[in-house]
């Protein structure tokens, strides 16, 4: 597919079939996540993969319906539970404080306060965004969604995730579920002009 109509395919698939994703297309998509650039070469990201149903399941669970508002509608939840494919992004700051204290970079401490953005949340989000035009690119369907920051620690408990690394999205891959309604945003969508500032604001 050409990276054009990559671009313009790409949007947040809700509706998943039961249908599988053979274990070479996931391995593509993984290897374009990790194409991801990262300040200072640091890579201080990693992917937490699940793709059978018992570990979806365990990560299901961790993620508890909220009721009242303010969570997950059930029918929606449901449809994205059926997605094969659950890869969860996980930042690490250490990696990039380790790496910016290193001789090449002219740094001789680890102070955070040199950053003015958390790059390890910024380059933990384009491997996401890799990761969603890749599933594109096989002919499937896919969602960034977050974990409701209470249900971390249950999250990390659950798959041995450690503290210094932050779960900062998760992707779901699957097959689109053809006969799910599809939700028309384009009226939404801001024009350039409103977006794009040239040579001053």
């Amino acid at each position: 597919m050409e990276f054009e109509e990559v671009l313009r395919r790409r949007r947040m698939v809700r509706h998943f079939s039961e249908e599988p994703v053979d274990d070479d297309t996931v391995e593509r998509i993984l290897a374009a996540a990790l194409r991801a650039p990262s300040a200072g070469y640091s890579q201080g990201y990693a992917l937490l993969v699940l793709t059978t149903a018992e570990d979806r399941g365990r990560f299901w669970t961790s993620q508890r319906p909220t009721e009242g508002g303010g969570g997950w509608d059930p029918a929606v939840r449901a449809a994205i539970e059926r997605a094969p494919l659950i890869a969860v992004a996980l930042a690490s700051k250490n990696a990039y404080l380790d790496r910016y204290a290193l001789p090449d970079k002219g740094w001789v401490d680890r102070d955070e306060s040199r950053w003015p953005v958390p790059y390890w949340y910024v380059d933990t989000g384009f491997l996401c965004l890799l990761m969603l035009l890749a599933a594109v690119d096989e002919g499937l369907g896919a969602l960034l969604f977050g974990l409701i920051p209470s249900d971390i620690p249950a999250f990390r408990r659950e798959f041995g995730v450690p503290d210094d690394h932050d779960p900062v999205g998760c992707v779901a891959v699957g097959h689109e579920d053809p006969a799910a309604p599809r939700r028309d945003l384009r009226s939404r969508r801001r024009s350039p002009g409103e977006l794009i500032h040239r040579d001053r604001w």
